[in-house]
């Protein structure tokens, strides 16, 4: 609703900045409490935040270009401006994850276990982050007649500006609260390792392909009949994560 949070001069501060800040600054703390239960010394926690960081802004940032490669090629240079918005979420989990398995093997660490204790604080980091979504006017939802439909009017906004419009970023803000809540209440009684972010991968699989269908941006790309590329990637992640925990189940017992 509001992009720029304020501007003094050359200085300008955006609120999506701040949101994705604050939510990664929320998840490693989140991560840092969750490391004592797991029996992960809080400093490697913390150490591995600043790669997952790193690599999760890559992942997301270059997904995105790819998806949107027709605009970066004419225009090379907004591939650096992130703080403009323009982060696709599966690329970031991806390249965080693929960090924190080197780095578990690096620490000689059990990956899945470093794995349960980072799920809820994606999950919670990811919530507050779309907050930021919503003030920039990204991945803004369709036009709608309901009574949830939100108009944004800020020149600065990203979304269609006059128009009611899903607020597919509070909707999945709110579903990664309640993600947050449910993995918390399930990692005290895990059955076994793995188990918490097999869940995770599984619940967020489920509502990113959901809201999806109410979404309005065209930063989307679409890869078979009328499925989007997160929609496509949603249920290859779905049927990984089930098969996942079958077998971590399996090795368990």
């Amino acid at each position: 609703m509001h992009p720029i949070l304020f501007k003094i001069g050359p200085l300008t501060l955006y609120s999506y900045g701040v949101f994705v800040a604050l939510g990664f600054i929320t998840a490693l703390l989140v991560a840092a409490n969750q490391a004592k239960r797991h029996g992960i010394p809080k400093e490697y926690i913390l150490d591995l935040g600043f790669y997952i960081l790193l690599s999760a802004i890559i992942g997301s940032r270059l997904l995105y270009v790819i998806i949107e490669y027709k605009y970066y090629i004419k225009n090379p240079l907004s591939i650096f401006k992130v703080w403009e918005g323009g982060l696709v979420f599966f690329g970031g989990l991806i390249f965080a994850v693929a960090s924190a398995v080197i780095y578990a093997k690096k620490k000689s660490l059990n990956f899945y276990t470093v794995a349960d204790t980072l799920a809820p604080s994606i999950a919670v980091g990811h919530a507050i982050g779309r907050l930021g979504c919503f003030s920039a006017g990204c991945c803004y939802g369709s036009p709608t007649d309901s009574p949830l439909g939100v108009i944004f009017t800020d020149p600065h906004s990203l979304a269609i500006r006059g128009v009611p419009l899903h607020p597919t970023q509070l909707y999945e803000s709110a579903a990664e609260f309640g993600i947050f809540v449910f993995l918390l209440s399930m990692a005290r009684h895990k059955k076994f390792e793995g188990e918490i972010f097999g869940l995770y991968l599984i619940l967020y699989s489920i509502v990113r392909f959901t809201i999806e269908f109410f979404r309005g941006d065209e930063v989307r790309g679409f890869v078979y009949s009328g499925l989007s590329t997160s929609q496509a990637i949603s249920i290859v992640l779905f049927i990984s994560a089930i098969i996942f925990i079958i077998r971590r189940r399996k090795k368990h017992e």
